[in-house]
């Protein structure tokens, strides 16, 4: 599934890229945590069904902010105003009057700015894993410890892994897209200069003054933003309503119930329902995959390389399972030379509501 075309607006001088996908009735802008780049986002499992969720409902506008993925690069680090800039003028490049703001990590506080300074153009507001003021870079030796942290491991997928989804690190398949997503989001240098910057937010001022309908989202032991700093906006924005999440980990988008429940919670806060799908009318595809001449090969490369290959395989498929929602349902593969039996899969690849 190739990613959505790519457009650039311009805020002052400076050209942010953004896509556009979906065909829902209402607006509503991703707003990035961290660092992004739009078509690694858009190829990632679990962003990629998250985003084809939020289509079904809504025309679903995300960008690159100044600095990092395919956004002006050499531009530096923006502040918030900036940033609240970039929103706009994102919106104004697709016509955009009023968009609901999906705010992410460190995308809240500007989602939360945004909301106060423009409550014209904020219909609503979904925080996820954010906060007001950042708990821990606001930490002088925690910032320094991170800094040292992309110094020497960014762009071998080893700092998202360790920040982000510590209870998946030890997965190869996941730090490799993890390498990916880091080299391509941002250099060295401007990922520090963005934890900089996000250890001086501090929005906690503002919280009173957003009327905007919000709704906090937060797992319950989120290693890299605790809980209390979502429970705190939800406490602070007049009328937020807090969810409490399951997990530990930050990042959302490596576990499928996870990305659902989230997709519905959002659904159903945006616009009052949440679309049900009748299992008796969807149109399945089952593929069976089979490694030609498995016997001869499994002798030939022997035990070792023979597992090699099968796991190659096997993440290869799994990949495209989460990235268009399928479901791996039986298994039979080789546990040895002596052995030999069939290297073979059955996977429901697919599922599409008919009508």
């Amino acid at each position: 599934m190739s990613p959505p075309q790519t457009r650039y607006a311009k805020s002052g001088e400076v050209s942010i890229a953004y896509q556009v996908s979906g065909s829902g009735p209402m607006d509503l802008i991703f707003v990035p945590g961290f660092v992004s780049n739009l078509d690694v986002q858009w190829e990632t499992p679990g962003y990629s069904e998250f985003f084809a969720r939020l289509g079904r409902f809504s025309r679903l506008i995300r960008f690159d902010k100044r600095g990092t993925g395919l956004s002006d690069r050499m531009v530096g680090i923006s502040n918030l105003d900036e940033r609240m800039d970039d929103v706009r003028a994102v919106m104004d490049a697709t016509g955009s009057r009023r968009a609901a703001l999906f705010g992410v990590s460190e995308g809240g506080p500007m989602s939360l700015l945004f909301a106060a300074t423009y409550p014209e153009r904020a219909r609503a507001l979904v925080l996820y894993g954010s906060y007001a003021r950042h708990p821990t870079l606001t930490n002088k030796e925690f910032l320094q410890r991170s800094l040292q942290e992309i110094e020497s491991l960014w762009g071998t997928g080893q700092f998202l892994a360790r920040n982000m989804f510590p209870s998946k690190a030890a997965d190869e398949a996941l730090v490799r897209r993890a390498a990916q997503w880091e080299r391509q989001s941002a250099s060295p240098s401007a990922v520090a200069a963005v934890l900089r910057m996000n250890s001086e937010i501090d929005a906690r001022g503002i919280l009173p003054a957003v009327r905007t309908p919000t709704l906090v989202l937060h797992r319950i032991g989120d290693s890299r933003m605790p809980y209390e700093a979502g429970q705190f906006v939800a406490e602070h924005v007049p009328g937020a309503r807090l969810l409490t999440l399951p997990g530990n980990d930050h990042a959302f988008i490596n576990d499928p119930e996870l990305v659902n429940s989230i997709a519905d919670e959002t659904e159903e806060f945006l616009t009052g329902s949440r679309q049900d799908f009748d299992a008796d009318r969807v149109l399945a595809t089952v593929m069976f995959t089979d490694i030609v001449d498995s016997t001869r090969r499994a002798a030939e490369l022997g035990d070792r390389q023979w597992r090699g290959l099968v796991e190659q395989h096997d993440a290869v498929v799994r990949t495209q399972l989460a990235r268009f929602r399928g479901r791996e349902t039986s298994r039979r593969s080789s546990g040895s030379v002596k052995a030999r039996p069939k290297a073979s899969a059955t996977f429901d690849i697919s599922s599409h509501t008919m009508g």
